[in-house]
């Protein structure tokens, strides 16, 4: 499946609207800058590297109109699309980092509105080759921790719907079932949206791929029963000490895992380290609308006017964390992501 992709026409951002999974496979096509937001804020598009994708490629679009504009009047119109795109979201590094390479680009490049348009478009369609392709070398990299039969318990969803391949967290599940491996996926459900039971379970279902879903209380209880293997999730941010933020839900499997001695291991792109964060304690962690926690997507699920607590995201200590998997290797604490990009801990 295509996540996020150029229209037909190249005049749009394409995605998969993932609200309506799994009843239903809808697609939207996104052309200004307000269309590309309320994508990304109300989950039609969600993962760390799919919105960094359709951050990209949403910049584009929205700036199309301006074109035809003198250099520095296209440049003060992508910075100011830019900056909101960039903040729709707080917690994923990949948006920001996204939006902050086109800008660069455009900075960096010659000639009119015209000149500058064309070459965020190049740069753009970059950064959608080059999330494929991180998706594959995660998975090549990451599929010599599985053995055959290996029983994988994952939260949220990092597969290829949260990335424009074949996923983060997931994509060793994709390249072992390639090589016929046998392996098995139990998926939290992760409330309160529920991106493993809709998204996960729907993914691994069209692939082929044998998946249980779970209640996230239930984990815990499936590791002392001896049913899991190893646990792979995504992440959102990845601090200079190796500290994840992920879904909501990922730190008590982290502890779970640390209980049963059983391997937690994280998948991300390395747009997703952020060697600027030095620990989990300085990322921002967005807190999203009560309604999602009291509604979900239905009825309610809690009274009306009750308070919510409800981040989007917590932080997994990096001594909880057996090793992180990237498309530029499998790094082992301790972590320390330097600023020059060389990681001191660097196994494989």
């Amino acid at each position: 499946m295509e996540t996020v992709r150029w229209s037909a026409a190249g005049d749009a951002v394409d995605i998969i609207d993932q609200r309506a999974l799994p009843g239903e496979l809808l697609r939207l096509e996104l052309r200004t800058v307000e269309e590309v937001c309320d994508a990304i804020a109300t989950l039609a598009v969600r993962g760390a590297p799919a919105i960094g994708c359709t951050g990209a490629m949403g910049l584009v679009v929205a700036l199309a109109p301006f074109a035809k504009s003198d250099r520095e009047s296209f440049l003060a119109e992508a910075e100011r699309v830019g900056a909101r795109i960039a903040c729709v979201r707080p917690t994923a590094v990949n948006l920001p980092w996204a939006v902050r390479r086109l800008l660069d680009r455009a900075r960096a490049t010659p000639g009119d509105g015209s000149a500058l348009h064309t070459a965020l478009r190049e740069e753009a369609t970059r950064v959608l080759d080059e999330d494929r392709a991180m998706c594959r070398r995660i998975g090549e990299l990451g599929v010599a921790l599985l053995t055959n039969g290996a029983r994988v318990l994952t939260h949220c969803n990092a597969g290829a719907l949260a990335t424009a391949g074949i996923g983060t967290a997931l994509a060793p599940v994709y390249v072992a079932a390639e090589r016929g491996l046998g392996v098995s996926v139990f998926a939290d459900e992760t409330r309160p949206l529920l991106q493993g039971s809709r998204l996960t379970a729907w993914e691994l279902s069209q692939a082929g791929i044998a998946v249980t879903v779970l209640a996230d209380s239930m984990a815990a209880s499936l590791m002392r029963e001896g049913r899991v293997d190893l646990v792979i999730v995504g992440a959102d941010r990845i601090a200079a000490n190796g500290d994840v933020a992920n879904k909501i839900g990922t730190y008590p499997l982290a502890v779970a895992a640390r209980h049963h001695a059983i391997p937690f291991y994280v998948a991300a792109p390395w747009s997703t380290v952020d060697p600027a964060t030095a620990s989990g304690d300085d990322i921002v962690i967005e807190h999203r609308a009560g309604e999602e926690l009291g509604r979900g997507f239905r009825s309610p699920v809690a009274p009306d006017g009750v308070a919510a607590y409800n981040p989007a995201f917590d932080v997994t200590p990096a001594e909880l964390v057996t090793a992180i998997i990237t498309d530029r290797g499998l790094f082992r604490a301790p972590f320390h992501f330097a600023v020059d990009g060389h990681d001191h801990a660097l196994a494989g």
